[in-house]
């Protein structure tokens, strides 16, 4: 048995997923897109180790911080745990609120062969807005979604017209996107001003518990080139660091960018799967039958 365990940031699924788990005798596979990096705890509220050692948990901080990971190596990945638990007729929770990655793992849902690197360097010396304008131009479709200010995006889409010389929204159009898992999702319920308020006390809790001491060394070790760093609770550390903002401000920033996440989480949910809401782990073991 397959089970998705999902929600907003703040919205308790690491505690609903070990309750879950062990009525359920069940493993937990991560689906959040920061957690999979080692040491990068505090900012990506990733379960303790006392946490993790209550249940078995998988596809946590398994990639150095020195190395990038994305969608497409999270499918692979995830499949390889599915395909070893199916074996054992083990039951799974997956648990995480990345809600691409849930949906490539568990949804016909192809990359392209990018075997060999494609070089985009004559790309670099381009504004935002001219290449926001390339795209519009390549794809439409794509432009539209995506803001102008998201060059990695932008890149991303004009990168994979490219390769495929066609759109990225043509390339994407023709794949099934169809479920190719029998799984049963859950979403956990919350009303958004409760769930701005949980994630603002997440935060100061976040800084009691030492995310800036965390940050300063880990950025001190590895510099800020990491793509892990691009987490929510990092990057708006660097103009801190910088004396550019004050602590109070960082602080606010993180609060904002939080809320953000979770309206394009909700967004997200709410567009992309069929998702039974709940608000208990009895609320889930009911709908089972158990």
């Amino acid at each position: 048995m397959i089970l998705v365990l999902t929600g907003a940031t703040g919205s308790g699924k690491t505690e609903m997923a070990i309750a879950l788990a062990k009525k359920l005798n069940a493993v937990i596979i991560n689906a959040d897109a920061f957690q999979v990096y080692e040491e990068l705890s505090i900012a990506t509220a990733k379960p303790s180790e006392a946490q993790q050692m209550e249940v078995p948990h998988f596809l946590f901080s398994f990639i150095p911080l020195t190395e990038s990971y994305n969608v497409a190596e999270y499918q692979k990945d995830l499949r390889a745990c599915l395909a070893e638990f199916a074996v054992r007729k083990q039951n799974v929770i997956i648990a995480g609120g990345t809600g691409l990655y849930i949906r490539a793992g568990l949804y016909d849902y192809r990359f392209q062969e990018e075997e060999e690197p494609f070089d985009m360097s004559a790309y670099s010396s381009f504004s935002n807005e001219d290449l926001h304008e390339i795209l519009a131009k390549m794809d439409p479709e794509s432009a539209a979604k995506i803001h102008p200010n998201n060059r990695r995006r932008v890149l991303r889409a004009i990168e994979i017209g490219l390769r495929a010389g066609q759109s990225k929204s043509e390339w994407e159009s023709q794949q099934n996107h169809g479920p190719i898992y029998e799984a049963r999702f859950y979403g956990i319920a919350s009303e958004r001003a409760k769930l701005y308020e949980h994630c603002d006390a997440r935060v100061e809790k976040m800084f009691a518990a030492g995310l800036i001491e965390e940050n300063r060394a880990l950025i001190g070790k590895y510099g800020r080139s990491p793509k892990a760093f691009q987490a929510i609770g990092v990057k708006e550390c660097f103009p801190y660091f910088d004396g550019e903002i004050t602590l109070e401000e960082c602080k606010e920033l993180i609060k904002q960018h939080t809320r953000n996440y979770i309206k394009r989480q909700d967004t997200f949910f709410r567009h992309q799967f069929d998702i039974h809401w709940i608000e208990t782990v009895e609320d889930i073991l009911e709908d089972l039958g158990k």
